[in-house]
């Protein structure tokens, strides 16, 4: 086999923004994997796939056929982000080895419950692996969580493992920090062993303050821009209090949320409570419900066995100048830096991580975190769909 893969990362997440695709090149797996970013792309979905994926997601009805064809289109969609990023990169697609994708979760049901005599947890990601296997000729990973799943955790988060692979660190302890549609945390203590992680989604991230934009300035607008309006509006309290009594806040991990949870029915509960208030101040508010989950969080799962030194911050809410000073106003004793300060481009982080989530799941080797999803065991994540490269992937002839 080869001793080092060039692996194309490809994520579409609960913002539902476009196709992020990252390049790495990966030697070794595990803890000894060695990672190096090459090159990063977003493709934005254009307006009208990006609306009935927000349908399907929020849960509004429609047919099997709709499913059905999204899940075909969005693997063209995916295929043509790996070939865009090569043609950027000034490589031919038969150069990759591999390629690891989340694919577009439509649906995510972590906690099981009773249908038909039969108790079931599932979560549904599509964009179809075969198309890109045959659009590109190369060997994919896909379908991610519903192993763990299987294995009686809640399929989410997947990228502490990642967090392990790239931030573990001898002397810190480092908190990592996605700022998402949904936010989610990993904690790792110095010296840190994998069966040590702990990490879990906190609440919403960008999700809310994206939406109530979106709402107010009838789509003209897809999010606050450097948190221009929650800067100029002012907290509406009760709101506020009623929002952080939410059980999902006061629930131990593991635990992991979606649109499910914060989508468009939480949203038009804000609006119900806040109607009579300013757009600036409901937005501000939605702000703060983001910034104080997490803060609570890192603070209710501190372990005084260590000590917490850095939190570092990746995905789209790192563009959020007020969120982020918030979070240094509340989080004092942390350093509080972004995955560019490692060479690791904030917007680029979770399609990296499905690279090398994808690298592991070739090398077999187990890559959930059963501390953070509630697995009973390690499991190996994914699905593989052979490409025209496998046999020479292999070291065969």
């Amino acid at each position: 086999m080869k001793n080092s893969k060039l692996v194309i990362g490809l994520m579409s997440g609960t913002s539902l923004d476009g196709v992020d695709a990252a390049l790495v090149e990966i030697s070794g797996f595990g803890s000894q994997a060695i990672v190096n970013f090459k090159h990063f792309t977003s493709n934005p979905f254009p307006d009208e796939i990006r609306k009935i994926l927000l349908k399907v997601s929020s849960g509004e009805p429609v047919s099997s056929g709709i499913i059905s064809n999204l899940n075909v289109l969005l693997g063209q969609i995916f295929s043509q982000a790996v070939l865009k990023l090569c043609s950027e990169c000034h490589l031919t697609v038969n150069q990759i080895d591999l390629i690891g994708s989340h694919g577009q979760t439509i649906f995510h049901q972590s906690e099981p419950r009773k249908l038909w005599g039969h108790t079931v947890a599932s979560s549904l990601q599509i964009g179809e692996a075969a198309i890109l296997v045959e659009q590109t000729g190369v060997t994919v990973v896909s379908d991610f969580r519903p192993r763990d799943l299987a294995a009686g955790g809640t399929g989410a988060p997947l990228i502490p493992y990642v967090d392990f692979v790239l931030f573990r660190d001898p002397i810190l302890g480092r908190v990592l920090l996605n700022l998402g549609g949904i936010a989610n945390l990993t904690i790792l203590p110095p010296k840190c062993q994998s069966n040590q992680i702990r990490a879990f989604d906190t609440g919403p991230g960008n999700m809310l303050i994206d939406d109530l934009t979106r709402h107010f300035s009838q789509g003209e607008k897809q999010f606050d821009a450097q948190g221009q309006q929650a800067s100029s509006g002012k907290i509406i309290v009760p709101v506020l209090e009623n929002l952080l009594s939410d059980p999902f806040f006061k629930k131990k991990p593991p635990k992991s949320a979606g649109r499910e949870q914060f989508g468009q029915c939480y949203t038009k509960r804000i609006l119900a409570m806040a109607e009579l208030a300013q757009e600036k101040d409901i937005i501000c508010t939605a702000t703060e419900l983001t910034v104080r989950t997490i803060a609570d969080a890192i603070f209710t799962n501190s372990d005084n066995t260590f000590e917490l030194n850095q939190l570092i911050v990746s995905g789209g809410g790192v563009h959020n100048t007020y969120l982020i000073q918030r979070l240094k106003n509340l989080l004092p004793h942390l350093e509080i830096m972004t995955t560019d300060d490692f060479k690791i481009p904030s917007d680029a982080k979770e399609a990296i991580g499905f690279a090398i989530l994808a690298n592991e799941t070739f090398e077999i080797n187990a890559n959930n975190v059963p501390s953070a999803t509630g697995a009973t065991h390690p499991v190996v994540l994914g699905k593989i769909s052979y490409g025209q490269n496998y046999r020479k992937l292999r070291g065969f002839n």
